[in-house]
């Protein structure tokens, strides 16, 4: 969990880095940012840090054979964290970094923030961070003067504070492993945009609470959307139901324990087997590690289950939202071949 209450901006640079593959240029600052304005650094600290109040997903560096220390941002992160004579030209040797491997055409140019924080609180630990964000999209706002009693009107392009684009937080904690790092990245979700994630900061995934609750609720929701139907005879009822289920076991439990939620959820040992091989399959495929038993993170319980659908649509007439008990609902058809739902119930709000 992440704390800004007592967190100070230290040192600010900008760069503005242009698509090369499009002629367009990468312009280095020749001096730090002044921030020494109060509200400045209010508007900084809001603009850079709140989107990441919630944030509980965190990465660390890998690079290719997973040996993070050669990626290029963690030697950077290294010497910025060590020795604070070295923030201008190693922010410069970042931008370089971002312009070189921003090729593909479709990359907007921006602005390039490197910042550097004290006092951020990660678990209750107070550390430094060196931070990255990228401005992409600027927005034209008014601006309305009074001189005496007449008024002017004037027009401007600047950086939204409430919308940031791109950024990530190096805690300098963890080094021997890659550091703490958590990302956002906002302005664009094709597979040509993520080139901030994989090419720029090149991260993979902490296994985190958050990670395998997010991870296993993402498979048990891909086994009862595409799988059981294939393996059993199962309506659309009893696959949100399956829904429900799941995600009620992940909210009213602490820690997670694979076996218990397959016999809490699917009950039946046919389908048990059937899930388990889903499981291992799709693991395999995806490259994901998961343990048979953590503890259950309610931040991604909460994300997972906005998409976990319980709404069953009947032509265009009906839509009906199951929330609990599956037996107070019942499928027919009858005697002029017309399908129907029996719906019993105990209270009308």
């Amino acid at each position: 969990m992440l704390d800004f209450t007592n967190c100070n901006i230290l040192d600010v640079i900008a760069h503005q880095v242009g698509n090369q593959t499009n002629d367009e240029e990468l312009i280095l600052s020749a001096s730090l940012l002044n921030t020494e304005d109060p509200r400045l650094r209010e508007l900084l600290i809001k603009y850079f840090l709140y989107p990441f109040k919630d944030i509980e997903e965190f990465y660390s560096f890998t690079f290719s054979d997973e040996d993070f220390t050669l990626n290029p941002l963690y030697q950077y992160a290294i010497s910025i964290f060590s020795e604070k004579k070295s923030f201008k030209t190693k922010s410069e040797s970042i931008a370089k970094h971002l312009y070189e491997i921003a090729l593909h055409p479709q990359i907007k140019s921006g602005d390039l923030f490197v910042v550097t924080f004290e006092n951020i609180s990660i678990d209750g630990e107070l550390v430094n961070a060196l931070g990255l964000f990228k401005s992409e999209n600027r927005q034209e706002f008014l601006q309305l003067n009074k001189n005496s009693k007449d008024f002017s009107l004037r027009y401007d392009d600047g950086i939204n504070i409430d919308k940031l684009d791109k950024g990530c937080l190096i805690f300098n904690t963890e080094k021997e492993t890659g550091y703490r790092i958590c990302v956002i990245d906002k302005s664009n979700k094709s597979n040509d945009a993520r080139y901030w994630v994989d090419f720029f900061l090149n991260v993979k995934s902490l296994k985190t609470n958050f990670l395998q609750t997010n991870q296993f609720l993402g498979i048990a929701k891909q086994f009862v959307t595409k799988q059981l139907s294939e393996d059993f005879e199962v309506s659309k009822t009893d696959q949100i139901d399956f829904l429900n289920r799941s995600v009620d076991y992940f909210k009213k439990n602490e820690t997670f324990d694979k076996q218990e939620f397959e016999e809490e959820v699917f009950g039946d040992s046919n389908v048990i087997e059937s899930f388990r091989k889903f499981d291992q399959t799709y693991r395999q495929e995806n490259e994901v590690e998961l343990s048979d038993s953590f503890e259950i993170s309610a931040q991604a319980v909460k994300k997972q289950a906005r998409v976990f659908k319980n709404v069953l649509k009947l032509d265009k007439n009906f839509h009906i939202y199951i929330h609990g008990n599956r037996e107070m609902i019942e499928q027919g058809i009858d005697e002029n071949g017309r399908k129907y739902y029996k719906i019993y119930y105990e209270n009308e709000a």
